[in-house]
């Protein structure tokens, strides 16, 4: 039994009516394709965080489980532990072993804790997606995450926003990486999937503001954001967060959670019996 579709925020950009069914059939025949049980499913990206565009891929991302006994085996560490199915029309759909997705956990994973926070939520075995989240707090490491985001704003921003003609798009995966940074160095907890969020807690009224807002009403009212000319308050902004955090963000270690914890984790929510295939 799993649960059915939930769209958790009034903010987030749901998807249609008509991806859904779609996007359902496509995860019950990866569970009879390669013999697993799919424990939780989300979109992630740029629809779970509220600025997509109408045209936008659907990010869809799972977890999921082989039966108890695919895991007693001696050569596990060369067994492949995710699954990729070839971009089809808009649906882009992926997913993780549930030892990979743990052992991703205990390394403070940016990316999966955003699956698990999603507001778009496609199917969840009824407790997973709780029980997971109720191994955040010890394995969230604001230092770990805010380097990821530190890496991931520094590769946009070099990669795509150097010249006078530049992929407008590519600014919003600048400033969200950015203002996770400044979430995290203010300690307000787990990163926010909602950019409105971001912008709203941490750039005050003014041309800032503006000039993001702008840039959100160009992306979700059109097509894909092409090229155009750079936007001077985003470029200005940009560098001195880059300048300011050349030396890393301002957060010490933590300490990594118990392992033993996690293996109790793994073992609770793997069965017996193994999926039929057609």
């Amino acid at each position: 039994m799993t649960t059915s579709s939930v769209f958790s925020d009034t903010n987030c950009q749901c998807p249609s009516v008509a991806i859904v069914p779609t996007v359902l059939e496509r995860l019950a025949a990866i569970e009879q394709t390669y013999a697993v049980r799919i424990l939780y499913a989300c979109e992630s990206g740029s629809r779970a965080w509220g600025f997509a565009s109408p045209d936008s891929d659907y990010d869809v991302r799972f977890i999921y489980a082989h039966p108890r006994d695919w895991y007693l085996r001696i050569d596990l560490e060369y067994c492949r532990d995710v699954i990729e199915c070839p971009i089809e029309d808009v649906l882009d759909i992926n997913g993780w072993d549930f030892r990979k997705a743990l052992q991703l956990m205990r390394k403070s994973n940016p990316p999966l804790f955003e699956w698990l926070y999603s507001p778009m939520v496609y199917r969840a075995q009824p407790g997973f997606q709780e029980a997971m989240q109720a191994l955040t707090p010890a394995c969230y490491s604001f230092p770990a995450c805010a380097w990821h985001y530190l890496h991931m704003a520094r590769g946009n921003n070099r990669e795509h926003l150097q010249g006078e003609q530049v992929r407008l798009k590519k600014y919003l995966y600048v400033l969200r990486p950015l203002l996770a940074v400044q979430w995290l160095e203010s300690g307000r907890g787990i990163v926010p999937m909602l950019f409105r969020t971001l912008v709203e807690t941490l750039v005050a009224p003014g041309p800032l503001r503006d000039a993001i807002e702008q840039l959100l009403i160009w992306k979700q009212s059109g097509d894909e954001l092409a090229w155009g000319p750079r936007i001077p308050v985003l470029n200005d902004w940009i560098a001195a967060e880059l300048a300011r955090l050349a030396s890393g963000p301002a957060l010490g270690p933590t300490v990594k959670p118990d392992l033993e914890w996690l293996n109790t984790v793994f073992r609770t929510w793997l069965i017996d019996e193994s999926p039929t295939r057609e």
